[in-house]
Parts: C-alpha cells; sequence; structure tokens
C-alpha cells in the first residue's frame, strides 16, 4: 500500500483549506494534484488486476473534487461565518411552496449599559439632568449668549504664527495585527537517521557530508526529507527513494528497482551507480542527474521545475544535456502535438 498511503500524505494538507485565504478553492486543488502521481501508479498497478483499488482511487479523488465544489458555492475567499444568532429556532408554517421565511432582523442595537455600577445615578438625579438639558435647549437664541467670542488673531487660519503651537498630531498606532503578522522562529527538529519497518527516515540533518545507509534490502523505501547541505550515500539494492523539501543535497545510490521521486526541493545532485528505470522530477528548481553506463535508458519525467540537467557517461567523462522547460503546443488539424521550444542559444 506504498502508493495509497503516499497519495493520502502528499493530500492530506488539503484538510488546512479552512484557514486558507483568500483561495482556499485552489490550495485544494494543489493538494489533490499532488496526489495524482501516487494515484496514477496505483490504476497502472492494479487497472486490470484488481477493480477495489481503482474504485478507491475515484472515491479518493471524488472527496477533493466535492470539496472544491464546496468551497466555491459557500466559502470562495475563505471560511465565512453567521453572525446572526437567534435564541431559538423560527417555527416553519407549512406553504405551498415549502419554503421556509428567513428569521426577521434583529432589533437595533440600543445604547451599551453603564459598567460602573458603583458610581450610577439615581433615576431621580437622572430625569433632573434629563430636565435641565431640555430647559437649555428650549431657550432658542438665547443659548448662543454663553457663547465666547473668538478675534481674528486667535484663529490659525488667519494668525499663521498660532499653526506651529498647534499639539502634534498622534500617528495612529499600530494594530495588534501587524504584531502577530511578524514571522515566529522556525522550530528546528532533531536529525534522523533511522528504518521505521521498511522504510529509511532520513531527516533535518544539516551540513552533514559522510551520511551512509548501507545494510538495505530490496523491499525497503528511503524517504529523504529537509536536508540541507547534506551528502547521503544508499548501498545495496532498495525498492525506491524520495527526496522532499529537500536543498543543497547530494545522493549517491547504487540500485533502485522502482522509482527515484524529487519533490519540492532546490539544487539535488543524483548520481546513479547501477541501475535506475525512472527518475520523477516536480516542484523542484535545479536538479542534476549523473546517470551510469547501465542506466542510460531510464526515463525522466518531469513538472513544474526548472534547471534540469542530464549527465551521461561519455569517454570517461560526463556530458550534459539540459531537459527542456518549455513547451509549443500547436493543432494538427484533429487534435494538440506539443513539443520542447528551440531552446535559444
Amino acid at each position: 500500500m506504498f502508493n495509497h498511503l503516499s497519495a493520502i500524505s502528499e493530500s492530506i494538507s488539503a484538510l488546512g483549506w479552512i484557514a486558507v485565504t483568500p483561495a482556499p478553492g485552489p490550495f485544494v486543488k494543489e493538494m489533490a494534484d499532488a496526489a495524482a502521481f501516487y494515484t496514477n501508479r496505483v490504476l497502472k498497478d492494479y487497472k486490470n488486476s484488481d477493480v477495489r483499488h481503482v474504485d478507491w482511487v475515484k472515491s479518493y479523488l471524488n472527496i477533493w473534487s466535492d470539496l472544491q465544489a464546496y468551497i466555491k458555492e459557500y466559502h470562495t475567499t475563505g471560511t465565512t461565518w453567521n453572525s446572526i444568532l437567534t435564541k431559538e429556532e423560527p417555527q416553519q408554517t407549512g406553504t405551498t411552496s415549502g419554503q421556509s421565511h428567513p428569521p426577521p432582523p434583529p432589533p437595533p442595537p440600543g445604547p451599551p449599559p453603564s459598567c460602573d455600577i458603583f458610581n450610577s445615578k439615581p433615576k431621580d438625579d437622572i430625569s433632573q439632568d434629563r430636565s435641565a438639558l431640555f430647559d437649555q435647549l428650549n431657550q432658542g437664541e438665547e443659548i448662543t449668549k454663553g457663547l465666547k467670542h473668538v478675534s481674528d488673531d486667535q484663529k490659525t487660519h488667519k494668525n499663521p504664527k498660532l499653526r506651529g503651537q498647534t499639539a502634534p498630531v498622534r500617528s495612529p498606532t499600530k494594530s495588534h495585527g501587524s504584531s502577530s503578522s511578524k514571522s515566529t522562529p522556525k522550530q528546528s527538529y532533531p536529525p534522523l537517521l533511522e528504518l521505521e519497518g521498511k522504510k529509511w527516515r532520513v531527516e533535518y540533518h544539516e551540513k552533514v557530508n559522510n551520511l551512509v545507509i548501507s545494510e538495505t534490502e530490496l523491499k525497503q523505501v528511503a524517504y529523504i526529507f529537509k536536508c540541507k547541505n547534506t551528502t547521503l550515500q544508499i548501498k545495496g539494492k532498495i525498492n525506491s527513494i524520495i527526496i522532499d523539501n529537500c536543498a543543497k543535497l547530494g545522493l549517491v545510490f547504487d540500485d533502485v528497482v522502482g522509482i527515484v521521486e524529487v519533490i519540492n526541493s532546490k539544487d539535488v545532485q543524483i548520481q546513479v551507480i547501477g541501475k535506475v528505470p525512472t527518475i520523477s522530477i516536480n516542484k523542484t528548481d535545479g536538479c542534476h542527474v549523473y546517470l551510469s553506463e547501465s542506466s542510460i535508458d531510464c526515463e525522466i519525467v518531469s513538472a513544474k521545475s526548472s534547471e534540469m540537467n542530464i549527465l551521461v557517461p561519455h569517454n570517461g567523462d560526463y556530458k550534459e544535456f539540459p531537459v527542456p522547460e518549455q513547451f509549443k503546443t500547436s493543432w494538427d488539424g484533429s487534435k494538440l502535438v506539443t513539443e520542447p521550444a528551440e531552446m535559444m542559444g
């Protein structure tokens, strides 16, 4: 079930769409596409032998397609919440149309209650203050007699000398959101090199140049995750190798019977000593593959990657061939034809 579990592992992050803004739908699609490589391998392995695996792939991919449709309909730009909460459900009366009426809007908000329960005034004092206020308002034109006259020399728009004496305008204070937006320090993890069942886990190594895996078996796989400035040698014959989120990694291996896959990495160098049937490069910038004489027939599958070069043996040295990154698609009258674009010298 390696391919099945790998498909789930690559796409399960789509469940975090609820915290993604402003486009959770494309985020789910991207995670579903990440699982396509492994689901295609499941279809390839069981298409003509066991239809249950084919049905599983269809059902699993339908989860993400249905989730995308739900997000597109209800949460296109991110999660939205109903801000109107009613104390009780509105009673639905039977109608010919079968539709229920929406609840009435809430009443307009009133003045906020006083929080100072110790210094609040008695009702008699409040009524006296209110009566005095209305008496002042009922004065009519007499109400302006208490205002102080301001002469021209006291007006800032007529006396430029007063403009420099005005109180400085306070700059707006920074919101709490700006402080929370600061990047938190990256959490560090201890380096790991261990065999977990049939899986070699090589994780979080940095600036290490002597990692070696020597006790290998045919059914084992190697998973290399977030290693930087590190070299690793794998001796013997294993099933497959996965390089995920690594930078400036050097990998040397003898034989792989399945696939070597590079995902979300940068500046990776791979050297094949023996034989490997397939190398997959996905979402990677900078990947150099050194093939051996016995691995010349290796298939290179690439997607969303750049700066890829394949080096083959030639007169005791290596000859470098770049992998095309640009393609040209045209209509030949019945179908689309895609071919690598000519590389500019």
